[in-house]
């Protein structure tokens, strides 16, 4: 690293449908072949260990205990469709819709023990009206409303694992990373991460989003759009140079 600084590679897999072994080996061997080498991470070790968010259960559930005796956790049986329902309005993105408050107390205070156990999911519990602003390395000044741009969000799930939002700052957090590189898609989910890392008394990192790589159409390149792998690239013939040559040109 030019800076000085170290790169963490981090295996996020709590999806259980895609934590196959044979996934972690394929990306490895994709990131490596596209010229990425990382000084800590699930095959080398390092400090901050383990690299694997499934061996990280223990610290996610401090996180939530922690945000519980705060008050700014509550328990919710809503579906995604009964808050689709609510909003009487489909949801055209892949953002989580703006959570009409169904479930949530009227009063923010520690839930009793009882009330734990009708959990399905646990939400945090957003100041309405607060703006939240940062400066991201990219795209510069950004600012989102709560309970505007995105409401009260999912940080535990009904399958009693944490939820994206939540394992991410907690990881961060205990592995001291000090800038992350991410997609433009997540830049409101970092609105919402940076209320999480105020919540539980911690230095949030600086942000850089990246613009996507898109198709002839606009359509963002993923896998569930059946966009090519680095795999299927690889056997294309495609050369680590080109790929990086095409990432390269997206961000301009």
């Amino acid at each position: 690293m030019q800076a000085g600084g170290s790169l963490v590679l981090r295996n996020e897999d709590l999806d259980r449908s895609r934590a196959s072994s044979k996934y972690v080996s394929a990306m490895l061997e994709d990131l490596r072949w596209l010229g990425l080498h990382w000084h800590e991470g699930p095959d080398c070790g390092g400090p901050h260990g383990p690299y694997n968010q499934s061996e990280r259960l223990m610290e996610y559930r401090r996180a939530l205990d922690h945000l519980k005796s705060s008050g700014l956790a509550y328990p919710c049986a809503c579906s995604r469709q009964d808050v689709l329902r609510a909003l009487a309005a489909p949801h055209q993105g892949e953002d989580e819709p703006v959570y009409p408050g169904t479930c949530r107390p009227e009063i923010r205070a520690p839930l009793e023990e009882r009330q734990h156990k009708l959990a399905t999911n646990w939400r945090f519990r957003v100041p309405d009206g607060k703006t939240i602003r940062f400066v991201d390395g990219h795209f510069g000044a950004q600012e989102f409303t709560c309970g505007k741009d995105f409401g009260d969000f999912v940080i535990w799930r009904h399958d009693d694992l944490p939820s994206y939002q939540l394992a991410v700052v907690v990881d961060d957090a205990a592995m001291r990373i000090t800038e992350v590189v991410r997609g433009e898609d997540l830049l409101r989910s970092t609105a919402r991460q940076l209320l999480l890392y105020k919540a539980l008394g911690w230095t949030a990192p600086a942000f850089f989003h990246c613009p996507l790589m898109r198709d002839a159409s606009g359509q963002r390149l993923a896998k569930r759009h059946d966009s090519l792998s680095l795999t299927a690239l690889r056997a294309a013939g495609e050369t680590p140079e080109s790929v990086r040559a095409r990432f390269n040109q997206s961000q301009t």
